[in-house]
């Protein structure tokens, strides 16, 4: 396998080409022609502002459609907690020896699941609606499974197939949003930047205990 300092460079350097790139799509879409007024006057915000005061964050601005935009944020709240229980149990279940720095890292990404939960929660109750925390469902609700995995291989596996579900399920809901919901929208993505980075980790477990295996033959 790749010493630790390796694998530590290269997971650095990938995360921060990610953030580049990011970085510099977010430049273009601010990109705003500063030559026009703005486009309502402060006189008509302050009036906006005062009208149905216990919507709270939701404004007459917002323009998405909010029952939906929950129900999906629900759905995305299930997947985290069901992402959280699959990957706290193959932290205790690794075995092997190559298993504590991955048990290390499905812990890792244990806890970064917990926080996309708590942040899709929190977005829920500022659009009005309520998160469903509720166990009944939970895997009807989910848009991952939960397979256990007997060995470490398939562990690893199966953590990754839900890494890729989660990133086709973020960019699926962040297209769906659009302009329409922009707090929403970064929220996503950058739970997706992280989803991503969990994938590429997983895949990184898998290619150095295959090329360990190789070597091991040879």
């Amino acid at each position: 396998m790749r010493s630790t300092w390796s694998a530590h460079r290269w997971k650095i350097e990938r995360i921060e080409d990610r953030t580049l790139r990011r970085a510099l799509l977010l430049r273009k879409e601010k990109q705003v022609d500063t030559t026009k007024p703005f486009l309502t006057d402060i006189a008509e915000l302050r009036r906006r502002a005062r009208q149905h005061i216990e919507a709270g964050a939701v404004t007459g601005g917002y323009r998405g459609d909010r029952e939906t935009v929950i129900k999906l944020l629900n759905e995305a709240l299930a997947t985290e907690i069901v992402c959280v229980l699959r990957y706290r149990r193959h932290y205790f279940m690794a075995q092997g020896i190559h298993a504590e720095p991955i048990a290390a890292e499905f812990l890792t990404h244990a806890t970064e699941e917990q926080m996309h939960a708590d942040q899709l929660a929190g977005r829920i109750v500022q659009l009005g609606g309520e998160p469903n925390f509720n166990p009944e469902g939970l895997l009807m609700r989910s848009h991952s499974e939960y397979v256990e995995g007997e060995t470490l291989i398939d562990m690893i596996k199966e953590d990754l197939v839900a890494e890729r579900v989660a990133i086709d399920s973020y960019t699926e809901m962040i297209r769906y949003i659009g302009d329409n919901d922009f707090t929403t929208r970064r929220m996503l993505e950058g739970i997706l930047a992280v989803e991503e980075e969990h994938a590429d980790d997983m895949a990184s477990f898998l290619a150095d205990l295959d090329e360990d295996w190789k070597a091991k033959r040879s």
